[in-house]
């Protein structure tokens, strides 16, 4: 079934019903039993997708995530590792020192 953007359906349900309809339609039609039989069979297969979480919140999210997951690697490769204290990883001034060691100023 080919639905376009004004067309589209928004649940199983409705997709359901839809289908019914158009195969209502094609039944009146003269067709061989194994012609239907491969339609209802190619029914029953097809599924349609609803998605739970959109994407464009997939996408936020994962913006959100990774620099969360930054932040508490750097906090823990700072404070446990290098023995120093987790809170001071958002600080500025600590970055500043980090850099100028990596820079050898």
């Amino acid at each position: 079934m080919s639905v376009n953007h004004l067309n589209q359906v928004k649940t199983r349900e409705e997709y359901k019903k839809a289908k019914g309809a158009e195969q209502e339609g094609t039944a009146t039609q003269k067709t061989s039993k194994v012609a239907q039989k491969a339609q209802k069979a190619e029914a029953v297969n097809k599924r349609i997708r609803i998605r739970l979480i959109p994407i464009w919140l997939r996408i936020v999210l994962l913006v959100i995530f990774t620099g969360l997951f930054m932040v508490a690697g750097a906090a823990v490769g700072y404070g446990v590792l290098g023995s120093g204290d987790p809170g001071d990883v958002l600080k500025g001034s600590t970055w500043t020192h980090i850099i100028d060691l990596v820079e050898k100023k």
